[in-house]
């Protein structure tokens, strides 16, 4: 008779953990689809990577004008 007063903080306590589990898998849920689900719009294009190599110092000046021109097709 006693534990029947504290029944409902039990369940209570199960109801919050188990909201607190279902928001959490949704969260890492779309996570998930975000990072793996990258259109067009958000990808670096081929130029932009470009400029930032050369940017960055990794690339000289004649490299980058060729690897532009071979990219564009000009």
């Amino acid at each position: 008779m006693y534990m029947w007063g504290f029944g409902w903080l039990g369940m209570a306590i199960f109801w919050i953990a188990f909201i607190v589990v279902i928001v959490l898998l949704v969260k890492w849920l779309f996570q998930q689809g975000k990072t793996e689900t990258r259109g067009p719009a958000q990808q670096e294009s081929a130029l932009e990577i470009l400029k930032k190599r050369y940017a960055r110092g990794e690339i000289n000046k004649e490299e980058f004008e060729q690897k532009k021109k071979d990219i564009l097709g000009t």
